[in-house]
C-alpha cells in the first residue's frame, strides 16, 4: 500500500515517530501518515520506484482492450496513476483500498486530473470481499503483507479465478528469511538505508514496534508456493533488494514470449 518514491521539494517530510512516545500503538493509514506518505515510502523501501516502473511496463504488456484492471490496496494510487496510461480507454481501472483517507485523497487527486485515459473507480472497501472479474492485470503492491495470514490464500485464489487468459499478477511483499542470520543481516540492511534515508535510530525503533502486529512478512518461497497452489503455472521473482521483493504470476503460458 505505497505511493511514489524520491523526497523532493513540495513532499512533506515524515517526522511522525521523530520524538519520544510513551506508548507506541499500532500503525494505522490514517490522515497523519497520508500526508507524509510519498517521503515515508521513498525513505523506507528500497527499489520502490523500479517496481512502480516495471508496473507501467507490466501494464503496457499484459492490460488486454475490454477489460479490468486492479490496484487493490491502491493507497496513493501511485499504480494507478502509471496504469492509467497504460490502460485502453475500453477498459475499467478499479483502485480499492480499505483506508478513508487514503480514498479521499486519492479521490481528490483524480478530481483534478484532466488526463484522458480509461474510466477509473475508486473503492473504499475490504479486498478481501472485493470481486475480481475480467481482470487483465492485477497489481497487489505491499498490500498482502496486511491481510491477515490466514485469509491470503482464498484472496489469491478469488484472484487468479478473475483473471482472464494470459493475465497477469504483480505481488510485492516486504518478505522475511529462512535463517536467523539471513533476517539479522537484511534488517540490518533495512535500517542502514532508512539512515542514509534521514531516519534517527528513534524514529526507526518506533516506527518498527509500531507495525510489527500489522505487517506480517513471509518468506519469499511461501509466496511463490502459495502462487502455484491457486494456480498460477508460471511464477517469476523478478526483484529483490534486501527485504523487499516483487513477483510476477501468469495464468497461462500461452503467449508468453
Amino acid at each position: 500500500m505505497l505511493q511514489n518514491g524520491g523526497h523532493s521539494t513540495g513532499m512533506n517530510r515524515d517526522n511522525i515517530y521523530a520524538l519520544p512516545r510513551n506508548k507506541v500503538g499500532d500503525f494505522a493509514f490514517d490522515e497523519e501518515v497520508v500526508r507524509v506518505f510519498p517521503d515515508m515510502i521513498a525513505r523506507s523501501v528500497p527499489g520502490y520506484a523500479s517496481i512502480l516502473s516495471m508496473i507501467e511496463q507490466l501494464g503496457r504488456r499484459f492490460i488486454q482492450p475490454q477489460s479490468r484492471v486492479y490496484d487493490l490496496g491502491c493507497s496513493l494510487g501511485a499504480a494507478t496513476l502509471l496504469l492509467r496510461g497504460q490502460a485502453p480507454t475500453s477498459c475499467e481501472l478499479i483502485a480499492v483500498d480499505s483506508s478513508p483517507a487514503m480514498v479521499a485523497r486519492l479521490k481528490e487527486t483524480l478530481g483534478g486530473s484532466t488526463s484522458e485515459g480509461c474510466r477509473i473507480e475508486v473503492h473504499e472497501a475490504d479486498i478481501r470481499d472485493f470481486p475480481v472479474e475480467r481482470a487483465s492485470f492485477v497489481v497487489l503492491n505491499f498490500t498482502l503483507q496486511f491481510v491477515p495470514a490466514e485469509d491470503r490464500q482464498v484472496l489469491l485464489r478469488r484472484i487468479y479465478d478473475g483473471l482472464l487468459p494470459q493475465g497477469g499478477l504483480l505481488l510485492s511483499e516486504k518478505i522475511c528469511a529462512k535463517e536467523a542470520e539471513q533476517q539479522a543481516l537484511l534488517t540490518d540492511l533495512h535500517h542502514d538505508f532508512k539512515r542514509a534515508h534521514g531516519y534517527s535510530d528513534l524514529e526507526i525503533s518506533q516506527k518498527r514496534t509500531a507495525i510489527e502486529n500489522r505487517l506480517i512478512p513471509e518468506t519469499l518461497n511461501s509466496h511463490t508456493s502459495r502462487l502455484e497452489e491457486v494456480g498460477f503455472p508460471l511464477i517469476v521473482p523478478w526483484f529483490q533488494c534486501f527485504n523487499f521483493a516483487s513477483i510476477l504470476a501468469v495464468k497461462t503460458l500461452e503467449n508468453i514470449e
